[in-house]
């Protein structure tokens, strides 16, 4: 009697174990994998228009410093030039009375390069989002900000 009675007990144990079948992880391994396919070149241009935005904005702030510079000095020349942020290296050409910051992209957005000048000209070379001769380039499709 010992026999069955045992039989009985291993087959209601063996009904209540429970988990994931191979299959059922598959499936979320490529769900998962396929999240990722889509969020991340999202992610990738989000962190592309940041580091963008953030050159943009030491660039107008070194203009203003060139600015306020020649009103103290009457020249450009010696003027401290951006010290550049953690995606764009910042280069000055400066004259008496001219001047021109070009920030150079690295990383992720290897191959952008803007430029503004004295007369507040923007310009955009950009190897991912066009080029512009008028204006800084903000997002795909060439569009214009700044």
């Amino acid at each position: 009697m010992i026999g069955p009675a045992m039989n009985t007990n291993r087959s209601a144990n063996l009904q209540h174990i429970s988990g994931f079948s191979l299959i059922e992880l598959l499936i979320a391994i490529a769900l998962v994998g396929l999240l990722t396919a889509i969020a991340m070149p999202g992610y990738r241009e989000h962190m592309r228009r940041g580091a963008v935005e953030e050159a943009h904005a030491e660039l107008m702030r070194g203009k203003v410093a060139l600015e306020q510079y020649f009103l103290d000095n009457r020249t450009y020349k010696e003027a401290p030039c951006p010290t550049g942020t953690a995606r764009f290296t910042f280069k000055c050409d400066l004259e008496a009375d001219t001047f021109t910051i070009t920030a150079e992209g690295s990383g992720n957005v290897s191959g952008f390069t803007y430029t503004i000048d004295e007369a507040g000209a923007q310009t955009t070379t950009s190897t991912a989002w066009g080029d512009s001769k008028s204006c800084w380039i903000i997002k795909k499709g060439g569009l214009c900000g700044g």
